[in-house]
């Protein structure tokens, strides 16, 4: 039996190996590819210029602030309803409501549906039944639906680490739910909203599906939240997919994109390790 054990765990070992070398592998020939190509055709004009000729020249600086709004939108219509819901769902689990353990298996199911749900709902709902058209402000709604599953697991996973001693603590303190939350709770949740919001920025930069059925396409400077504007995914996909030869613009943007993730996901990593170390779960 013991000898079985160990021929699995062999193969087991050499299976991941070849899994994570593969991985390895298909990630750097990604990445390797887009910063190839896209130094190629970036400048740092290009950051502050208007696109041209359909993007096939000049910058995306209309795409940067038109990406800009729509993540500000989407954090700042998410993260309240976030916060308050994680927060009531936190104690209502606690209760044993089944109201909650069946919201949060609804969050869960949100969480993994694709991208172009959401964005068939945008443009249904926003676009068409409440009239706001193409633009930012529906496309930064869309979002915030999209994201608020990822807030709400992010700081539900903070309030678990409370520990159960400072909450009977504070249940016998006889203070009201406000001055809980406010004095007590939130200050201990703070890393994991930093971080929520991190991880909703990252996601928002990312999206393209959803906000191809509701931001728009429009590369002008915005004027207001009710314009139409292209977000930088959808850009990219634009120029790669249907604007003859706009690859070279394309892999300059898919570089500024990249940079921005991982300057973003580094951000989070950072947060993570900086909480984990003042709650002392390792030395360094």
């Amino acid at each position: 039996m013991n000898h079985i054990k160990m021929v699995r765990y062999h193969w087991l070992s050499i299976l991941s190996t070849i899994a994570t070398i593969v991985f390895l592998f298909s990630a750097f020939w990604i990445i390797g590819d887009i910063f190839h190509q896209g130094v190629t055709g970036f400048h740092w004009s290009f950051l502050v210029e208007e696109p041209i000729h359909s993007g096939r020249q000049g910058g995306i600086f209309p795409i940067l602030l038109s990406t800009m709004i729509i993540v500000f939108l989407a954090i700042m219509f998410a993260l309240p309803i976030g916060v308050f819901a994680a927060v009531f769902l936190f104690f209502e689990s606690e209760n044993g409501s089944f109201m909650a353990k069946f919201l949060l298996k609804l969050i869960d199911i949100l969480a993994s549906t694709p991208s172009i749900v959401f964005g068939l709902f945008g443009n249904a709902f926003f676009v068409l039944i409440l009239k706001l058209g193409f633009s930012l402000l529906t496309g930064g709604l869309t979002l915030a639906c999209m994201i608020l599953p990822t807030v709400v697991r992010t700081l539900q996973i903070g309030l678990q680490s409370i520990s159960i001693d400072l909450r009977r603590t504070v249940d016998s303190l006889g203070l009201s739910p406000f001055s809980i939350f406010k004095k007590i709770i939130f200050p201990l949740i703070i890393p994991s909203l930093v971080m929520g919001v991190i991880l909703g920025i990252a996601r928002s930069l990312a999206e393209t599906a959803a906000l191809l059925f509701t931001s728009g396409y429009v590369v002008r400077i915005p004027q207001s939240i009710l314009d139409s504007g292209r977000a930088l995914s959808v850009h990219i996909y634009e120029l790669a997919m249907n604007i003859p030869g706009g690859n070279t613009n394309a892999y300059a943007s898919a570089l500024v994109l990249i940079t921005l993730l991982f300057i973003i996901n580094s951000s989070a990593m950072a947060v993570s390790h900086l909480w984990m170390k003042k709650r002392g779960y390792y030395e360094q």
